[in-house]
């Protein structure tokens, strides 16, 4: 891989944020058949993003995001913004299994044809934290796999999408339309949270795609064609990352099983920048599969530092894991991030705003230890 050219840092987080008390009780009086209605919610939605962003930036991070406030679900959000797309709570299902919770029954259905439409609101949200922000900023949207991995066949309406590779197919184009509207806004580090490559390196997950009638490993495959398909076109001086996880709510998970299964595509089938990979516990197996990464100018952020609890990582112990990836990687091909956001949802992990800021501070110390700063 050959310098594009695209802004890269050695210190990031994956994107969402605690909410505030501001937005828990706007959102609470506003939310309405699953629909926010209120002329005044976004207003409060502003003022608590404008304080995010400014607390970001004073712990010297070079990139920022907006929280996510203006979301309830980290992927369902976007998904519901797309054309053909619509994300609907069913009564008469219950809402994903994690290890001990379970989420809010909402799901995906296909309606239509999929497609991005101009007017997608996660566009607005963009320039919104553009304005209120003095360094880089960064908005998360969730991996073309969101829409099939998360939607039952049952839910697919156009009798077209009964052959999967036209499906396939409309989703890579409707990434690629809004990675090129995102350019277009001014986003120059899109993060694309891609997580069902590894829910699909989990022997339980494998087993019920099987069961839909699908091979995981050629899955995989197809799901890193799609991915490559949504970005191959991007300008030169835009970054894509890409966040992986095993899933969390509230401080809980759904997946386990090392990347193995899966790297090689994550990392040779795709021009991704940027890796954003989940390493806090056992369940993300060993750093082995970082020899993978093509030397060059690719980057893996190991999620050493986790949000799911408020235990606070020791700078020692960040270096000590640090060295045992340089076995795998370059040193010069790593930065740091956390495992994965702090509240995947609006309900938050079981962690408290002092934590949250205490591990960013982390990141910035980790990051200015190990390569002299937050940038380059």
């Amino acid at each position: 891989m050959t310098n594009r050219g695209n802004p890269l840092f050695r210190a990031d987080h994956v994107g969402s944020l605690l909410r505030p008390p501001a937005i828990v009780e706007a959102r609470a009086a506003t939310l309405t058949d699953g629909a926010l209605t209120s002329p005044d919610l976004k207003p409060t939605e502003d003022a608590a993003i404008a304080d995010v962003v400014a607390m970001q930036e004073s712990l010297g991070l070079g990139l920022v995001t907006d929280g996510e406030f203006r979301r309830s679900f980290w992927h369902y959000d976007f998904m519901d913004g797309l054309t053909g797309l619509n994300v609907v709570q069913r009564t008469d299902r219950t809402g994903v299994q994690f290890s001990g919770p379970q989420l809010r029954p909402y799901f995906p259905e296909i309606s239509e044809r999929i497609d991005f439409p101009d007017n997608h609101p996660m566009l607005d949200h963009f320039r919104y934290l553009a304005s209120v922000a003095t360094v880089t900023p960064k908005i998360s949207i969730p991996g073309p796999s969101a829409c099939h991995f998360r939607t039952a066949a049952d839910d697919i309406a156009p009798p077209e999408y009964a052959d999967t590779d036209l499906l396939f197919a409309d989703i890579s184009a409707a990434y690629a339309k809004a990675v090129q509207a995102f350019y277009d806004a001014g986003c120059r580090y899109l993060q694309l949270d891609d997580i069902f490559f590894a829910y699909l390196c989990d022997e339980t997950q494998r087993e019920r795609k099987r069961a839909e009638g699908f091979d995981p490993d050629e899955l995989i495959v197809t799901y890193a064609d799609m991915l490559e398909r949504s970005i191959a076109d991007r300008p030169d001086d835009m970054t894509i990352a890409m966040h992986m996880c095993r899933g969390n709510f509230r401080s809980t998970w759904v997946a386990q099983g090392g990347y193995d299964p899966a790297v090689d595509a994550i990392f040779n089938r795709t021009s991704v920048d940027v890796y954003l990979m989940e390493y806090d516990t056992e369940r993300a197996g060993g750093l082995e599969p970082l020899r993978l990464l093509p030397k060059g100018t690719k980057r893996v952020m190991p999620g050493f530092i986790t949000t799911k609890t408020s235990d606070l990582e020791s700078i020692d112990e960040l270096k000590a894991r640090f060295e045992q990836a340089s076995e795998y990687v370059d040193m010069n091909q790593l930065g740091i991030a956390p495992q994965c956001g702090f509240a995947s949802t609006e309900e938050g992990n079981e962690i408290t705003v002092d934590d949250q800021r205490a591990k960013l501070e982390l990141v910035v110390t980790t990051a200015e230890a190990l390569w002299g700063g937050v940038n380059g």
